[in-house]
C-alpha cells in the first residue's frame, strides 16, 4: 500500500440518490511546476451487490468499512484522461475490472480490462455510454436509467459554483480568474485540452437526464439538463 498516493481529506460517503453514492475529497496535483489544492469526487453506483466506482478517490479506513458495507465492488470507472490518480490502489484492494473508453490512458500499471462502448453493455446494466468523438482526449460519461435520468461526469462537465473547504487560496484564487465557477460548467481545462467540436455537444443535448454528478463541484440534481443546455449555448453556441 506504501507505493500508492497517499490518501487525503474526504467527507462521507452519501446517497444522494437511490443506491447512488457520492463523496468529496481532496487532491493536491502539480501542474507545470505550481503545486495546486482542489476538491474532487467519487461515485459509486449500487447495481444489486455489484459497487461500480467512477472517478475513484482512495477512501480512509472508516471510508472503506462504509463502502464495504453498500455491496461488493467489482467495476471502476475511468470516464476521463486526466484523473486515475487512485485506479491503482482499488485494483489492488479488490481486483475490480478496469472500464474505460478506448485509447484511455493509465497510471501505475493500471490496464483497461473492458472497453466503454456506446451501444454495449457496460459495468452498470441500467446505463448507457456517451463518448466525446471528436475530442483529441478520451472522455466520455455515464447515463444510468434512472430518476429521470443521472448523468455521470469527469472533467468534460462540472459543477463548481464556488471554491469549497478542499481548496487553497491561491488555487481557488486561479481556478476563478480562468472560468472554472459556474453552473453546470464545461470544464475550461479540459475544452481547452479536449477541443471536443460543436457536434459532440449537439449529441449530448439529445440525451434526457435530470441530474448530473461529477468528477467536481456538487451534485446538480432535478434541474441538470436546463443548466447544461445554458451552458453550451453559451459557450459552445449550441
Amino acid at each position: 500500500m506504501s507505493d500508492f498516493p497517499p490518501q487525503l481529506p474526504h467527507g462521507d460517503l452519501a446517497e444522494v440518490l437511490t443506491d447512488i453514492f457520492f463523496v468529496t475529497g481532496q487532491v493536491r496535483p502539480n501542474f507545470g511546476g505550481r503545486q495546486l489544492q482542489f476538491s474532487r469526487n467519487m461515485i459509486v453506483v449500487r447495481d444489486g451487490e455489484s459497487l461500480t466506482l467512477v472517478n475513484t478517490l482512495r477512501l480512509d479506513e472508516a471510508g472503506l468499512a462504509r463502502l464495504d458495507a453498500l455491496g461488493k465492488v467489482t467495476n471502476l470507472v475511468k470516464l476521463g484522461s486526466f484523473h486515475g490518480r487512485d485506479d491503482a490502489f482499488y485494483t489492488d484492494r479488490y481486483g475490480a475490472a478496469m472500464w474505460a473508453f478506448p485509447g484511455m490512458p493509465h497510471e501505475r500499471g493500471v490496464t483497461t480490462d473492458s472497453e466503454i462502448v456506446p451501444g454495449q453493455p457496460g459495468p452498470i446494466s441500467d446505463a448507457s455510454a456517451f463518448v466525446y468523438e471528436t475530442a483529441v482526449v478520451p472522455e466520455g460519461h455515464l447515463l444510468i436509467h434512472r430518476d429521470g435520468g443521472v448523468l455521470l461526469a469527469c472533467d468534460a462537465l462540472q459543477n463548481w459554483e464556488a471554491p469549497d473547504d478542499y481548496f487553497d487560496e491561491a488555487t481557488a484564487e486561479m481556478m476563478g480568474r480562468n472560468g472554472f465557477y459556474r453552473k453546470a460548467n464545461i470544464g475550461p481545462g479540459w475544452r481547452n485540452a479536449g477541443k471536443a467540436q460543436p457536434s459532440d455537444y449537439e449529441r449530448l443535448m439529445k440525451l434526457e437526464f435530470r441530474h448530473l454528478l461529477s468528477a467536481h463541484g456538487e451534485p446538480l440534481l432535478n434541474e441538470a439538463y436546463g443548466a447544461v443546455k445554458a451552458t453550451v449555448k453559451h459557450v459552445v453556441g449550441v
